[in-house]
Order: structure tokens, then sequence, then C-alpha cells
């Protein structure tokens, strides 16, 4: 634990941990309540400062550790220091946090729902509807969601409705010591779905790109979340079904988890991945309604 200078002129405490993952070896510098401010590469000595406010003091502290490692960066090669991108303070409007499960299906059906004779006339024709497809919709994030929220008390961390900048949603974002999860809810009731490498089917019929959709948002959510956090943060795609007869799943390379909606519980005690400092930096970093305005 040393000393250094904030950039308000105080002395604040930072502690250097050293952390080796994924083909990394870095130290990360640290406030006393575990938050990460900054971290260096002990192969090439570049330094990132992760908050602006204690860049002097991660610099001089981090040279410091750097000095005392096996393989010191030579006193002439002075290491290349980058300032991450920060978000703004949160505020209410930003947190998503208050999501509750389905809200972006909420919105739609009370901005542009059917009224009461609308909905009379089409389920005297018996006609599927769009707003139909919202409602099964909601109701199974509505049910998934219930489930994740149990997983709170073993360490996890569940945002619900996390929009994205071209109008579409991360039904559910897990996370927690075993990682990071994007959640994707699909409610096909009283229905038969098989699910391959690549491709799902419900009660035999046409391929639906499910699990290439998950793979993609996965994609996203990384690319987000490691832009502002500083660390690698893996995160695995699910597609959970509701309401469904029978889930048969034939993929012998799947990519994607696959449960039903009792069965997400199964990750719970996957640990190992984030420490419980980085959970809460993720958390923070996922929470922020702004940190996906461009995703």
């Amino acid at each position: 634990m040393l000393r250094a200078e904030s950039g308000r002129g105080g002395l604040v405490e930072l502690k250097v941990t050293h952390w080796k993952r994924y083909g990394h070896d870095r130290l990360y510098a640290n406030l006393p309540d575990g938050t990460a401010v900054g971290w260096a590469d002990v192969r090439t000595g570049e330094i990132t400062v992760l908050v602006a406010e204690y860049r002097d003091g991660v610099i001089a502290v981090l040279k410091h550790h750097l000095q005392n490692e096996a393989e010191p960066v030579p006193p002439e090669s002075a290491p290349e220091v980058r300032v991450r991108p920060m978000l703004p303070p949160l505020t209410p409007d930003d947190d998503l946090s208050t999501n509750a499960p389905g809200k972006s299906l909420r919105d739609l059906l009370d901005k542009s729902g059917p009224g009461l004779i609308e909905r009379a006339v089409s389920q005297l024709l018996r006609r599927p509807s769009e707003w139909d497809s919202w409602r099964k919709g909601l109701a199974g994030e509505k049910r998934v969601g219930a489930e994740l929220n149990r997983l709170a008390r073993h360490g996890w961390r569940v945002l619900h409705s996390i929009p994205l900048a071209d109008k579409v949603d991360v039904d559910h974002l897990l996370i927690g010591p075993g990682g990071v999860f994007s959640i994707n809810t699909k409610h096909h009731h009283k229905r038969a779905v098989w699910v391959g490498d690549d491709s799902v089917k419900v009660d035999h019929g046409k391929p639906a790109p499910y699990v290439r959709k998950s793979r993609a948002e996965a994609t996203r959510v990384v690319r987000v979340l490691e832009r502002y956090c500083g660390f690698p943060v893996p995160v695995e795609p699910v597609l959970v079904f509701v309401g469904v007869t029978d889930l048969k799943v034939v993929a012998t390379q799947l990519s994607v988890r696959v449960y039903q909606e009792r069965q997400v519980a199964a990750l719970a005690p996957l640990s190992g991945v984030l420490t419980p400092e980085q959970v809460e930096q993720v958390y923070s970093v996922a929470r922020h309604r702004q940190a996906w305005s461009h995703a």
C-alpha cells in the first residue's frame, strides 16, 4: 500500500495487486475500497489510467512496482500512458438498475398497443398481431427475470432491458463471479424447440437465427464493458426458452448456453472469472445508460 497524490491535491492510498489471466500479466492500482483506477502491462510497461483524477498517483505507484518485477522496464523506455474514456456521474434517468424485466416491450405496448376495439376484432377473427408477440415476449421476460433475480443472494448482479443504439435491447445481463452472461429470452408456449449448432427450429419449422444473434449480442456487450473497465470481460451468450413442451439440444459445437427458465439457476455456482471488485466495476458500467448509447 503506497500513498500517492490525487488530482485534487490530497493523498490517497493505492494498493497494487498482480493479476494474471487470459494470457495477460498486469499490475492493478486500486483504491482502498477495491476500485481499480489504473493498470500496467508487466511485459511492455504500458500504463493505462482508468480514472483521470488519480492519473499522477497511478503512474507513480505503478512505475515503482514495475521496477521491482522480474523483468523490469528499461529506464530509458518511458511507458505509454492511455486514459480510458470515463462515464459522467450516474443520474436517476441513466440508471438502468431500476428497469423491470420486459420494460422495452411494456413501453412499446403502452405507446402503440391496440385499443379495446382493435383487441376485440383481433380476438373475433383469431388473427395474430404484432401486439400478441409483444405480450408473449413481455410475459417471457418477466418469468426469466424473476428467476435471475433469485441469483442475487449468490453474489450476482442482474440488469434487465438494456437499450442499445439501434432500437433493440439486451433482455437481461447477469454479472457475477462466473463472468457476464447476455441472456436472450424466447417465449414459445406449448411448442417443441430443437437447437443445433447454428440454428433453432420451433415445431420443426424454418430455422431461426437465434444462436447467431445471441453471439452477436454478446460481442456488442464485450465491446462496451471492456471499453470502460480496462480489463478483459468475458461475456457468454445464453438462450432461455419459456413455456416450451420439449427442448432438445443436439449441437456438438454450440457456443451459446441453452436453458429453460427454471434451469438458469445452474449459473449460480459458477465462479473464478471475476473478483468481487471487478463484478462491481462491470456492474457500475453496465447500469449506466450512456455506456450503451453507441453500442
